[in-house]
């Protein structure tokens, strides 16, 4: 079995990084294809079977260098989007290369089944390729994650990515250091939907997520810091989604 061609066909021109990259002066530029999926057609257990039986073909477009990383993540709380499927490459073009790796697959009548059985339940889907612009991915990523959708000012989201770079995230690195986050990552959209940047951070669990949130949210806006407000005018609107990671290499 492969993984399910209906899940990334026709979207190669619309794509969260969980996968972050610890972002130093000389790393290496990572982009990210994610399908946001609706699955309201029947149990999700079929979906997650039949991604589980296609994880080590996956795995194994990991270790060729077909993909830098790939991942599976199922809906804990948030909004509609109840799984997410993603792949990582270091251009835009590696990145569609990697889709049609993913998809590479013989039509026989068990692969067809397939895609039937994964369409019928997860049966609407949008697409997004995000620009990792930085982050950190800390010793070992956890098993919680969670996600900030955000709508922004288009002419001044760069600043936005600026306030980042010089207020939020030497605050974020300070929570994976002392182990209250385990990475977090910033990503500009672009292609896909509304979106315009994702704000994405991981821990052991959930419990141990929103501690460590509740702690970036103190440092990032304490004092009233005119940063955090110049982003909040920025990105002012946004949608959350905490998620369990079920696979990723």
């Amino acid at each position: 079995m492969r993984i399910i061609k209906a899940l990334l066909a026709g979207a190669v021109l619309l794509a969260v990084s969980f996968a972050s990259v610890a972002q130093e002066e000389e790393a290496p530029e990572m982009y990210s294809y994610a399908s946001y999926l609706e699955c309201g057609g029947g149990p999700l257990s079929v979906v997650d079977d039949l991604v589980a039986e296609d994880a080590e073909r996956m795995d194994g477009l990991v270790d060729d260098g077909t993909i830098a990383h790939w991942g599976w993540l199922a809906h804990h709380t948030g909004g509609n989007w109840q799984r997410v499927f993603y792949h990582q490459a270091d251009s835009v073009e590696a990145l569609l290369d990697g889709s049609a790796a993913i998809n590479d697959r013989d039509d026989d009548d068990d692969a067809k089944a397939d895609d039937a059985a994964f369409g019928s339940v997860c049966n609407r889907h949008e697409d997004y390729i995000w620009q990792v612009e930085n982050g950190n991915g800390g010793e070992e990523r956890g098993a919680a994650g969670f996600s900030v959708y955000l709508m922004c000012d288009s002419a001044n989201e760069t600043r936005a990515d600026e306030i980042v770079d010089a207020h939020v995230a030497p605050i974020m690195d300070g929570l994976v250091e002392d182990g209250s986050l385990t990475s977090w990552g910033w990503s500009s959209h672009l292609v896909g939907g509304e979106f315009r940047r994702l704000q994405t951070m991981t821990a052991t669990d959930h419990k141990a997520l929103l501690a460590g949130r509740a702690k970036a949210i103190d440092g990032i806006y304490a004092d009233d810091s005119a940063m955090g407000v110049e982003f909040n005018e920025i990105c002012s609107t946004h949608v959350d989604y905490m998620w369990n990671i079920i696979s990723e290499k």
